[in-house]
């Protein structure tokens, strides 16, 4: 028997009866020990001087622990001596530095060739280094007392799959628990995500359940709640802008709670824990909104009856009589969802939010934006600065869309021939005209990037000067946007056009022996299919 696993009681006993004058085997049999564990301790015990004395002053257990430690010191098996022992030092110290073992592990095998130990041998020596080290002030958890209406705790539990009607298949289900501090009543509700919009709902429809609001709301670290978690004093949590909207409605403060320390908020850590053990594993649901309505009773009918563990008082009659009539009152007006989120302006100058693109000034090309959704509004912000709003879930018109754009780009989203057929009669007939052959004047290529050149550059002159560079490039038979730079810059525009027709090129005249291709392939026919 090791000095670790044996009772000290036992060995006090051990003594008190040497005292009493027992025989070493009356000893053993009334302490249920072998002759030689009762003699090995006996030993241990008479050479540190403790069996002597009277039978009433027994020696503390401290004493007697001592004393077989220093003469029984427990022995490790070779087998078990640990394969990482030889890197204790270099464990311990990343171990001080909050380092986790797989850290460790991976930091050893990368810098050291050396290192054989395996990733278990490196876990069960951080466990006995952690048993072994002494416990720091900052560990001790501090049960927190609150006033009635002064706190929520809420959080999220897995609730495994439930089947979803809408969807028609099973879907993974999460419980929401906002847990009061005070009386530890507290509302769920099993949804199928933990988007902001499901997370702001949440809240709307518990503050309702409770009548009230707590002044201070507690929420773990998720994304909707808190973008980024607080890893210090000296630095505060980016609260999700969404939340602070919420928080500002309903008139509460968010406490968020440190990251990697549940502890923090163990009131509704316990809450989960309990409705995920008494309510969802006894239980088989037909889908999430029959599980919902069990729940509903289920919080106040056992959960808000029953004796608290901590508190030793029933939880929905404290609420009742003294936690409710504390919480702040509802606002009189209904609480706009509103919810905040990031997006990128990508190259043509659209954000996408919720499946849809909106536009947004060009020059935020690359730019990360935020975008503030209301049930019937989208507006973006840049810098502070709302840049755009837009109607959400509406196609955004086409003239809103181009006044985001570059004035001289904008027109050349527009692909079709009409749409710059009107613009070109806009200037005048003749552009209009001109255009129409310009469409014409091939009819294999596309000619919409030459048309789209020379309705954007005429549009940079004068109407009348417009229309004589397109009547003198239609007169010649010229069809090209350079032809129509070319005149306006030489000014040829200004020149009358010449009396004479401008010259036509003629087909040249077919050669003596020629023959049409119609011929030829009637000719070829015929000798294919003569008969052999």
């Amino acid at each position: 028997m090791s000095a670790r696993r044996t009772d000290m009681h036992r060995l006090q006993e051990l003594v008190r009866l040497h005292r009493m004058r027992t025989k070493a085997r009356e000893v053993a049999r009334l302490l249920g020990m072998g002759p030689n564990t009762e003699r090995r301790f006996r030993e241990v015990l008479e050479e540190a001087g403790l069996l002597e004395g009277s039978p009433e002053e027994l020696p503390e257990l401290g004493v007697l622990r001592q004393a077989v430690l220093e003469r029984l010191p427990p022995l490790t098996p070779q087998q078990q001596t640990s394969t990482a022992q030889s890197w204790l030092e270099e464990i311990t110290t990343m171990l001080e530095r909050g380092a986790e073992p797989q850290a460790i592990y991976d930091a050893l095998r990368l810098e050291h060739k050396d290192f054989t130990a395996s990733l278990w041998a490196v876990k069960r020596l951080c466990r006995r280094l952690k048993r072994s080290r002494e416990v720091k002030p900052e560990e001790i958890a501090i049960t927190v007392e609150t006033e009635p209406g002064q706190e929520a705790q809420v959080d999220f539990g897995y609730a495994g799959y439930l089947y979803d009607p809408q969807a028609g298949v099973p879907r993974k289900a999460w419980v929401f628990v906002m847990t009061l501090g005070y009386s530890r009543h507290q509302f769920s509700r099993i949804v199928f995500n933990q988007r902001v919009e499901t997370w702001l709902d949440l809240h709307v429809e518990a503050f309702a359940a409770l009548g009230g609001v707590p002044a201070v709301i507690v929420p773990d670290n998720l994304k909707a709640a808190v973008i980024r978690a607080a890893f210090g004093l000296a630095e505060d949590p980016a609260l999700n802008r969404s939340y602070r909207e919420l928080a500002r409605h309903y008139g509460f403060k968010i406490d968020p709670t440190p990251p990697r320390d549940p502890r923090k908020k163990g009131k509704v850590e316990a809450g989960v824990k309990y409705l995920k053990r008494n309510f969802l594993r006894p239980r088989v649901f037909e889908d999430i909104e029959a599980a919902n309505r069990e729940l509903d009773r289920w919080v106040l009918e056992i959960a808000g009856r029953r004796r608290h563990g901590t508190t030793g008082w029933r939880p929905l009659e404290v609420f009742l009589t003294e936690e409710q009539p504390a919480l702040l009152p509802l606002p009189a007006r209904p609480f706009e969802a509103v919810v905040w989120k990031q997006a990128k302006v990508h190259d043509d100058g659209q954000i996408v939010f919720d499946g849809r693109l909106y536009p947004v000034p060009w020059r935020l090309k690359g730019k990360q934006v935020w975008v503030r959704a209301t049930a019937r509004t989208v507006a973006i912000y840049f810098e502070e600065e709302r840049r755009a709003t837009h109607e959400r879930g509406k196609p955004v018109p086409k003239h809103i869309r181009d006044s985001f754009l570059p004035e001289e780009r904008a027109p050349y989203r527009h692909r079709s021939r009409r749409y710059w057929e009107e613009r070109a009669d806009h200037i005048g007939p003749e552009v209009g005209s001109y255009i129409r052959e310009v469409f014409d004047a091939d009819d294999v290529l596309s000619t919409l990037r030459a048309v789209q050149a020379i309705v954007t550059h005429v549009e940079k002159f004068p109407p009348e000067r417009a229309r004589a560079a397109c009547e003198r490039a239609r007169h010649f038979g010229n069809h090209t946007y350079v032809a129509v730079r070319d005149i306006l810059r030489k000014g040829l525009d200004l020149e009358p056009l010449p009396e004479s027709p401008a010259p036509t090129v003629e087909a040249a005249p077919a050669p003596r022996y020629a023959r049409s291709a119609q011929e030829l392939f009637h000719f070829a026919l015929e000798e294919r299919h003569e008969p052999n």
